[in-house]
Order: structure tokens, then sequence, then C-alpha cells
């Protein structure tokens, strides 16, 4: 099947589900420069990087972090959404889209302007006393952060984290369970931008298939669900600007 072939197959599959569901990876945010972790030129091929997200790490020197978050994290606020992200928002404007599950957390689902985001690895957008659980905004913290200085809690000067999910630390149960569901309900889940290697996220796909719903991948590189796809696509980019241009047309006969 040609690839034009496939956008109209997709964009088809999308407004014709009942209960259709996005699940994002790092590859869509590339598109708004920001790099990915395991791709070719992602951030674990940079030394050290991984003790960025370790909490070991984090308990016993948090300026570990925060030095290396400084520009990744603290800088999201000069990012700007990519075409992947105000798609997938106009999508859910217009009623097409139930919910964004998104392993990211650079906010740029929220900026684009979709409103239901379950942020499976949690989220920088809200920061926490690791004492007294006094809590703080992205805004504040990333006013001090790039200062290059480490925040404290005003109230009892411990160490502030962000509510991201670093390995060795378990994901947001709430917000996975709430992944697991809408999964289960999809009867059409779009997967972008993941090569599902992370588990229990990799997971999330077969709650789709074994309930009987349909799913497809547009990802550069293969996934371990490649074979369950209806559609396989590789180009984020040209594939969402398909989809605008397809979703613009039917928005305006409407």
């Amino acid at each position: 099947m040609k690839d034009e072939e496939k956008y109209e197959q997709l964009f088809s599959m999308i407004v014709n589900a009942k209960h259709f569901v996005a699940f994002t990876g790092a590859g869509i945010s590339t598109l708004a420069g920001i790099k990915d972790f395991r791709g070719k030129d992602g951030l674990y091929k940079q030394p050290d990087t991984e003790k960025m997200f370790d909490i070991d790490v984090f308990f016993r020197d948090p300026s570990v972090y925060y030095s290396m978050a400084k520009e990744f994290i603290y800088g999201l606020d000069e990012k700007k959404p990519a075409v992947v992200h105000t798609v997938l928002a106009e999508l859910e404007k217009s009623g097409f889209l139930k919910c964004v599950i998104t392993q990211n957390i650079d906010l740029l689902h929220q900026k684009a302007g979709s409103k239901n985001v379950l942020e499976i690895h949690g989220s920088p957008s809200v920061h926490y006393c690791i004492n007294c659980n006094y809590t703080e905004t992205f805004e504040e913290v990333s006013k001090i952060a790039k200062t290059g200085a480490v925040p404290e809690c005003p109230h009892c000067k411990s160490q502030l984290k962000p509510a991201i999910t670093f390995f060795g630390e378990a994901l947001p149960r709430a917000a996975l369970l709430n992944a697991e569901a809408e999964c289960s309900k999809a009867d059409f889940l779009l997967i972008l931008g993941t090569s599902l290697q992370v588990y229990p996220a990799a997971a999330l796909p077969a709650y789709t298939i074994r309930n009987g719903g349909k799913i497809a991948v547009v990802n550069n590189q293969p996934t371990q669900f490649d074979s369950y796809a209806e559609i396989l696509l590789e180009d984020l980019g040209e594939t969402f600007e398909k989809l605008e241009e397809r979703l613009r047309n039917r928005l305006i006969k409407n």
C-alpha cells in the first residue's frame, strides 16, 4: 500500500472510531527540537546522562539532576508544540480523540491545547518537597534552576523534586490505571513516536488488542506490536501534515 493510501486509511480510522486514543513517546517531540532518550543522538548517548533521573543519585546530590536538567527540563518554556501535538489537540477539540496517553515529560501536549492527557511517567508541572510535601509550580522552580541554583523548600529547606518518575520509582498509579482503562476501551489506538521498550508502559497496546481494538503505529524504529498494526508508517511529520490537511477539509465541509 502506498503512503497516500495509508494516510487516507488512517484518517478514516480516526474519524470513524468510537473510542480513539493516542499513545505518544519521545519521537513526537524531536520535531519540536527536544532530544529523545534512546535514539542515535539521544540523551542516553551522552556521558552520565542516566544519572539525571536516578532517584538514588538525586537523594545523594540533587544538584546532579538540576545541573543536567537546566536546559532539557527548565528550558521547556522556550519550546513550541510540533505538528503532532497541534493536530492531536485539534482532533480532541473536534470530538474525535478521547485521550492522549504520553510517556513524555515536556508539557507540549498541554501547551498545544490538549485537555485529557495522562502523563504516565509523571510531570515537571509540579515539584514537591521530599520532607513536608510542600508543592511549587514548574514556573517558579524553573526561575531558580535556570540560575544554576538548587531549589529548596521555603518551609523546611529540604529538596524539591519534580513529579517525574525517576529510575527506581514506581509509575504514578492513578495515571497508569487510567491509561490501562483507556486502552481497554479503545477501538482504535494510535501509537506515535515510541519504540515500546520500557515497561509497564510498553504493554499498554496489549489492552486494546485483547479487547478487539485496532492499532496503528507511526515510528521510525520497529516496535514489538508492528505485526498487529493495521497501518505502519515511519515519518511522523509528514503523516501529521497529511492528517492536518484532511481534518481541515472535513471541518470546512461540515
